[in-house]
């Protein structure tokens, strides 16, 4: 660890809360390398270190949970590789830094796509749960992307949906309701498939169904679409 980076931490450990961490772990997180700092106190040291391929990957190799938040939030997507993805998706071991690192880096590389397609048939629960996350995730930002973009993940959606695993099957609900929130076209295809998978005889295909269902249907989610 360079002294540039020795100094972030530091401002890490300086606002750190440690009282915080029980609630952390009730949440799912992992705080075997967490300090306890809030994430308004993480962006706040990320607003002064943008853009930083050199740090981030100093600050991902500290091993520290919130060193590694803040990587995701420095480094420049630019200088992104395929290898330094694959290589830091394998460290994933909680849902929050998994949901950091796709939305705050991963999803504005160029190989976004590609590793969606290829982490949502992985095994590695963090590793296809950063599939469904990327896939969530431009859904949201890309407001280019055709429809067609959208509908060719429903088969990826469909085989994750019948995955058990607590942090899998709600990125793979999560993706299903982006797309569905884009616009009525696809609202009305993502509720059709919603209503497939609530259907099935397995038990979390039929959950991955009914919880998007939930969100799709919204009185809320209808008129904002109808308005746009």
């Amino acid at each position: 660890m360079n002294a540039a980076t020795r100094s972030v931490v530091a401002e890490l450990q300086a606002v750190a809360d440690p009282s915080r961490l029980p609630g952390m772990a009730r949440v799912g997180v992992d705080v075997d390398r967490a300090l306890g700092v809030s994430m308004p106190h993480v962006r706040r040291i990320g607003r002064r270190h943008r853009r930083d391929h050199a740090l981030a990957m100093d600050l991902w190799g500290s091993e520290i949970h919130e060193a590694r938040i803040l990587a995701s939030l420095v480094d420049d997507p630019a200088q992104v590789t395929r290898d330094q993805m694959e290589a830091w998706v394998m460290d994933l071991a909680s849902w929050d830094l998994c949901d950091q690192l796709t939305g705050n880096l991963f999803a504005r590389t160029p190989f976004a796509d590609a590793a969606a397609r290829a982490w949502t048939k992985r095994p590695e629960e963090f590793v296809k749960r950063a599939g469904f996350a990327l896939i969530a995730e431009r859904a949201v930002h890309d407001r280019a992307a055709s429809d067609r973009t959208f509908t060719a993940w429903f088969p990826a959606i469909r085989r994750g949906a019948g995955d058990d695993r607590n942090y899998v099957k709600k990125a793979v609900s999560w993706a299903l309701r982006q797309i569905g929130k884009r616009n009525l076209e696809l609202n009305a295809a993502a509720i059709a498939l919603a209503e497939q998978l609530s259907t099935l005889d397995d038990r979390s295909t039929r959950w991955v169904g009914r919880d998007a269902l939930r969100e799709l249907r919204l009185d809320e989610t209808q008129r904002r679409l109808r308005a746009d």
